[in-house]
């Protein structure tokens, strides 16, 4: 293997490190915050809010970070997203640790969650739409999916894994605030790996070996651009079903098992390992070994997470959930690769960064409504967020065959939108 090739595969092995712990940071507190409220005595709702916000912080920074990207260039602002959330999941384990002893009323950590969270929803942004640019500059078109496909699953994969993880982290004298310091820790060390051996050049990897000039956002703007606001609006509701799914999660398991949250927590971490094996054999087995395309990630991810709604909303005991909740995981990690390198491939390369940053934008508008109103479901009536959730699915398994850009994502070559002009090749 040449050097530079080398180097280039450590560098995506920093970007994959980047994105999958920013990810499961960020999504550990899925698993742990039900218990976490029901200890300190904040209602679920509320707690379903703090991931509203944070997502709210997320949407809004994540085009703005992807136009900075563009000008400053990725390093800087996978670093910065690095550094944001490190710092956030500190000031989050503070505040839980202060309520859990009892040195802040109900109130005022809540008010405390929601400030380290919106700080991991501001900053944090900067990682992961950086790297998916950084990553889509340096491959080629051919080799695109699989290299997005694997930046997809690095970011579904903390999904999966943080949930997962969080709760063997409960440990001893600082009680459920230990997921959030062991994840601030992992965060210093990427960071380091980050700022140590990702390369500080960037360019735009083109036949011709040019660096074209980097281009800010579309006039028409990527939601009303038809070669890529199809798989932005399929990626929000597939998100945003799969966020629903994670938040309800824990206050399933803990219903359906009839224990305290403490005691469910270690059933909930089991539950969210068996969602991780199954996203890591879509992401890392399924799609690499079948060489699935878009269109074919869209229906069969739609296809499948359908399925697991139906069967952990209508499952009779924990196994049921565990099972249920494996098979949605394994649509679902079908279904993020597939919007992601489907608008990825629709446009030419100095679009990469805007196209990330839409990406990044929906990644996080998923949390914005989803969590509160799934929540409020389940506590209206158990099978409702699933039943919900299976309906959004199966319109998407059928836009998938239906509309024009889905049905035919990965086949086109990529094409300039309207109102940007082509890039000039040089005399």
């Amino acid at each position: 293997m040449s050097a530079p090739d080398l180097a280039r595969r450590r560098a995506f092995a920093v970007v994959f490190a980047a994105l999958m712990s920013t990810a499961a940071g960020g999504n550990a507190l899925v698993s742990v915050l039900p218990a976490i409220g029901r200890e300190i005595g904040v209602s679920d709702t509320l707690i379903a809010a703090v991931f509203s916000l944070s997502a709210l912080f997320w949407t809004f920074s994540a085009p703005l970070w992807a136009r900075k990207s563009d000008r400053v260039g990725r390093r800087p602002m996978i670093l910065l997203g690095l550094g944001g959330y490190t710092v956030s999941m500190l000031l989050f384990g503070l505040v839980v640790l202060a309520g859990l002893h009892q040195l802040a009323v109900p109130v005022a950590v809540f008010a405390g969650m929601a400030v380290a969270r919106s700080l991991y929803g501001l900053l944090g942004s900067a990682a992961s739409t950086s790297a998916q640019a950084y990553v889509a500059d340096r491959t080629a078109p051919e080799e695109r999916t699989d290299a997005l496909a694997l930046v997809a699953s690095a970011f579904g994969l903390g999904t999966i894994t943080g949930p997962a993880l969080a709760p063997f982290f409960v440990l001893p004298g600082v009680g459920l605030a230990g997921p959030m310091f062991c994840f601030a820790v992992i965060g210093v060390c990427v960071l380091w790996a980050a700022w140590r051996w990702l390369p500080a050049g960037d360019y735009i990897a083109t036949p011709q070996g040019e660096r074209p000039t980097h281009a800010t956002a579309p006039k028409l703007g990527l939601w009303r651009d038809p070669r890529v606001a199809p798989f932005l609006m399929w990626g929000l509701a597939a998100g945003s079903a799969q966020a629903v799914n994670g938040q309800v999660l824990g206050f399933h398991v803990i219903d359906r098992l009839h224990m305290s949250p403490a005691e469910a927590q270690s059933f909930i971490g089991l539950a969210m390992f068996g969602g991780a094996a199954a996203t890591l054999a879509a992401q890392w087995g399924l799609i690499r070994l079948l060489h699935l395309s878009p269109r074919a990630l869209l229906r069969w991810g739609a296809a499948l997470a359908l399925l697991g709604n139906l069967a952990a909303g209508f499952a009779h005991d924990y196994y049921g959930v565990v099972i249920g909740f494996a098979l949605l995981s394994l649509g679902y990690g079908f279904t993020r690769p597939g919007f992601t390198a489907g608008a990825s491939l629709a446009v030419g390369p100095t679009e990469q960064g805007a196209v990330a940053g839409a990406v990044a934008a929906v990644n996080g508008a998923c949390w914005l409504v989803a969590p509160v109103v799934g929540v409020a479901l389940y506590e209206w009536r158990a099978p409702s967020p699933y039943l919900l959730n299976a309906a959004i699915l199966l319109a998407l398994a059928a836009a998938a065959f239906a509309v024009k850009a889905l049905a035919t994502a990965g086949q086109r070559p990529a094409s300039t939108a309207p109102g940007v002009d082509e890039p000039q090749a040089k005399p």
